[in-house]
């Protein structure tokens, strides 16, 4: 199959100066890994890995183009001219790959996160209008600021023109600086920048000239903006629509996506999780490219080629986003032009390594690809100085990972699972409700599996016996972990259940039920959500300050509006304590007061899980008796070392592979 099977996407597009190689972009994406506000050797080995794998057009996270746009600490700057060389030397490693590279330039008002330095920083917008998510007070821009931002802009512009770019991307989307002067409900000035539309214009049509002054005519500018902020008091679709079409002769393309930063709610869009549908943003976009003669890009979990092929087709845009796609799999461009669907490692959309990474302060990678972020230390597969004989234990995550990875280096690998499917509990997971797409981590790292050539064995249980007899150099351990069940006291009034066991089918559960959450993720919402849609009236307890309290962000914030929707009561600081007839009894962890619930049927446990090391204790003490004669190599990974996530689990199992 050959990239016929994708003729629009792998079509070339001319935009102004630049002409696009494909259809596939990497949209502007925060990577945390800039140091003191400049590209890195870590930044460059990141974007050069998407463009060695086929992407038409990256475009970088955005820089900050005043000094008062330092939203996170580690915000690439654009405000002086030492910025040029290292933005030169990534459009050069970009370039080389016949890939074309533009910047987003950004400022975002009142959208602060947090500072360098712990201390809250001034904030700026239009009006002094408060935002929901992160509780700021902004101060109204005074004239002179506004024109000292204008500046910047046209100043920034410049640099990244002077750093042979291809063009920048002016960020007017989720609730930045430039929605804000569009909004009218934030946008409160009496002066030239409030007040009708040609006023609220005013400041992006400043900046889009600016900027065109500091440039050339050669040099591409684009404007990103919601196509609704999905919130009470933000932009609407018609709004942004309205703006496009006043702001189109400045313009070379819009890029349409959607949400809002000001918003919980809102927000979740930046970086929709797996319950939202793919491709969702495309109607949004299709309506701009029937009102506009500029190129119209799109985003929004656009995951694999064909529904970008579908997207562009149906005409609901030029160009499509595929950010997390290309997290997920750098090559999958490449893969696509040579019909090779079948080895694209698609993304499912858990966000926990990439904007979950960057929400808590460290570079973005991948659950399913931890080589992505690590480019300078997995970047280019080093194959063993030695082949040797491998047995991997475990087809989970952690092992399949393990596996593709030693063989891939060349070593003799076995890959030995107990029950008749690999995945682990990724099999599990993908049954509760809106997470079907995470049982994409199984097939992906199962194709990674097959293309490695390592042997698997299924219904193979290994016990000391048999490693004894097949006699490998390497046996790496990742059996995984079992239901933690707590010591509490009960009397049996209460049917007491595992979440494993809820999901498996093996109970069958009363009326009314408790759900108990100590881990505070997916799991103790997502069964109390199931169980609701079958019927049964269900509370959720967790041991913490919310449900979902360890997630990323935008998968909490989603699970939270469904837990509303269904009317699932949340109790939280809840500590299991025991039950006696059909109650339950918890403690406050903070008062270390009572909590009572009363006529429950079934208690559900979600306590987290306990590692499986019953064979690693045996072999262990195998190996220390046999040290001399027998010098064989253990390596314990995943959960069996101490339950976590599939992220640690599979970074774990490529750390391992690599290693022997």
């Amino acid at each position: 199959m050959s990239a016929n099977q994708f003729p629009k996407l792998f079509s070339p597009l001319k935009i102004r100066g630049s002409t696009l190689k494909n259809r596939i972009m990497s949209t502007g994406h925060d990577t945390t890994m800039p140091t003191d506000g400049r590209v890195n050797d870590a930044l460059v080995a990141y974007h050069e890995a998407r463009a060695r794998g086929g992407a038409g057009l990256i475009v970088m996270q955005v820089a900050g183009v005043h000094e008062t746009a330092r939203y996170t600490s580690h915000l690439l700057m654009a405000t002086d001219d030492d910025c040029i060389p290292g933005y030169r030397r990534l459009a050069d490693a970009v370039h080389a790959h016949g890939c074309r590279l533009f910047t987003q330039l950004f400022h975002p008002g009142r959208e602060l996160m947090e500072s360098a330095d712990g201390l809250l920083a001034v904030a700026y917008a239009p009006s002094s209008t408060p935002n929901e998510r992160f509780h700021v007070m902004p101060r109204a821009l005074t004239r002179e600021m506004i024109a000292e931002i204008v500046h910047g802009y046209g100043q920034a512009a410049r640099r990244m023109y002077e750093a042979d770019l291809d063009g920048v991307e002016f960020v007017a989307s989720h609730g930045y600086l430039p929605s804000q002067c569009l909004n009218p409900l934030v946008n409160r000035r009496t002066d030239e920048y409030g007040g009708n539309l040609a006023n609220r214009l005013r400041f992006l049509r400043e900046v889009l000239a600016e900027m065109r002054r500091q440039t050339s005519d050669s040099f591409v500018i684009g404007m990103r903006i919601s196509a609704g902020e999905r919130e009470a008091t933000g932009l609407t679709a018609d709004d942004a629509l309205e703006a496009c079409t006043q702001l189109e002769p400045m313009l070379d393309y819009v890029n349409i996506t959607a949400g809002t930063s000001a918003s919980l709610g809102g927000a979740i869009h930046i970086v929709p999780p797996m319950a939202i549908s793919n491709a969702y943003v495309a109607a949004d976009s299709k309506v701009f490219k029937q009102r506009l003669g500029i190129p119209v890009f799109v985003g929004g979990r656009i995951n694999q080629p064909h529904e970008a092929e579908s997207v562009i087709v149906n005409g609901q845009a030029d160009v499509c986003g595929m950010t997390r796609a290309l997290i997920c799999d750098p090559s999958m461009p490449a893969k696509a032009e040579a019909g090779r669907t079948d080895d694209i490692r698609a993304c499912i959309a858990c966000n926990q390594a990439c904007i979950g990474h960057f929400h808590r302060g460290y570079p973005i990678s991948c659950i399913q690809h931890p080589e992505t972020g690590r480019e300078l230390t997995y970047g280019e597969m080093q194959p063993a100085r030695r082949r040797r004989k491998v047995m991997v234990v475990g087809g989970g995550p952690a092992g399949m990972k393990a596996a593709a990875t030693a063989a891939r280096r060349g070593h003799d690998v076995t890959l030995y699972e107990a029950g008749n499917q690999l995945g682990g509990q990724a099999l599990l997971a993908q049954l509760l409700p809106r997470r079907n797409e995470f049982g994409g981590i199984v097939t992906n790292l199962g194709r990674e599996l097959e293309l490695s050539g390592a042997r698997v064995l299924r219904n193979a249980r290994v016990d000391e016996s048999l490693v004894k007899s097949e006699q490998p150099d390497v046996i790496i351990l990742a059996t995984g972990a079992k239901p933690y069940v707590p010591d509490f006291e009960h009397d049996g009034g209460v049917q007491v259940v595992t979440g494993w066991q809820v999901l498996r089918g093996e109970v069958t559960v009363g009326r009314r039920v408790l759900v108990v959450d100590w881990r505070c993720d997916w799991i103790g919402p997502g069964i109390a959500e199931m169980l609701t849609r079958a019927g049964s009236e269900v509370q959720l307890a967790v041991n913490g300050t919310h449900a979902g309290e360890t997630l990323p962000l935008y998968v909490r914030d989603n699970i939270a509006a469904e837990l509303h929707r269904q009317q699932i009561a949340v109790t939280p600081y809840a500590r299991l304590y025991g039950c006696d007839g059909d109650s339950v009894f918890m403690q406050h962890t903070t008062s270390d007061e009572a909590i009572v619930f009363e006529n429950i049927d079934t208690l559900v446990l979600c306590h987290g899980h306990q590692p499986d090391s019953v064979l690693e204790d045996a072999l262990r003490t195998w190996i220390n008796g046999q040290r001399e004669a027998s010098p064989v190599e253990l390596i314990a990974i995943g959960d069996c070392m101490a339950p976590r996530t599939a992220e640690e689990a599979v970074y774990e199992g490529l750390k391992a592979g690599w290693q022997i």
